[in-house]
């Protein structure tokens, strides 16, 4: 079985978004994703702010600055449970591969379009 490492920094961490989405919490770990900076996108879809609770949502932005960093956490998901992920991130994410600070690749949700400046 293939595992998935999954930068998550947003509400893929939230224990109601994993119950809903995997049917169990995941064991999460502290990761760091340099140059990277967050930002705030308003989600329109209901199933999703049902599932989260919320209808404003974090999303990663490049930087490129040494310094900046964004901490979140990295689960380990199998095949189907990265295509639930998948299918529960609205149209303004993309599946992306990341380096983590520790030199570990993982997944992240970047920006399908880039966001205004």
């Amino acid at each position: 079985m293939t595992t998935h490492l999954l930068f998550s920094y947003g509400t893929l961490r939230q224990a109601q978004v994993q119950v809903a989405l995997f049917g169990t919490e995941l064991p999460t770990r502290g990761a760091t994703l340099p140059m990277f900076d967050l930002d705030m996108i308003e989600i329109t879809d209901p199933e999703v702010i049902a599932t989260s609770g919320s209808n404003r949502h974090p999303i990663l932005v490049f930087t490129g600055v040494p310094n900046d960093f964004v901490l979140g956490s990295v689960l380990e998901l199998t095949d189907e449970q990265l295509a639930a992920a998948d299918a529960y991130e609205v149209e303004a994410y993309v599946r992306s591969e990341v380096t983590l600070e520790s030199g570990e690749k993982a997944w992240a949700y970047l920006p399908a379009t880039r966001l205004k400046e």
